[in-house]
């Protein structure tokens, strides 16, 4: 047994080959997780950039939809005018009662 570990380099080199297998695993591990990051950053970035797409898309749907409601307001708004009052339609239901020849008071 003693010629073994004279062989080998004794019990400090077997503890020695252990710690160097021990950090080369941790090492192995360590690069496993990083790719496992990098994969999900590059998943992530695609992911929030279509999201960012599909948003804009939506955006300018509904600033054209609004446009087309100012377009309708102001359309709206400019024919108000032209509509009768109240008060002028009072004038003028009292006016055509007075003027009812066929109706007998």
């Amino acid at each position: 047994m003693e010629s073994e570990e004279a062989e080998y380099g004794g019990p400090m080199m077997g503890d020695a080959s252990m710690k160097i297998r021990d950090l080369e695993e941790k090492q192995r591990i360590l690069k496993d997780r990083l790719l496992l990051i990098g994969q999900n950053l590059i998943e992530t970035k695609e992911k929030t950039n279509s999201d960012i797409l599909e948003i804009k898309k939506n955006i300018e749907i509904i600033n054209q939809n609004m446009e087309r409601l100012i377009a309708f307001l102001e359309t709206a708004s400019s024919e108000f005018p032209k509509f009768a009052k109240k008060e002028d339609l009072e004038i003028l239901s009292k006016q055509a009662k007075m003027f009812q020849p066929l109706k007998l008071k």
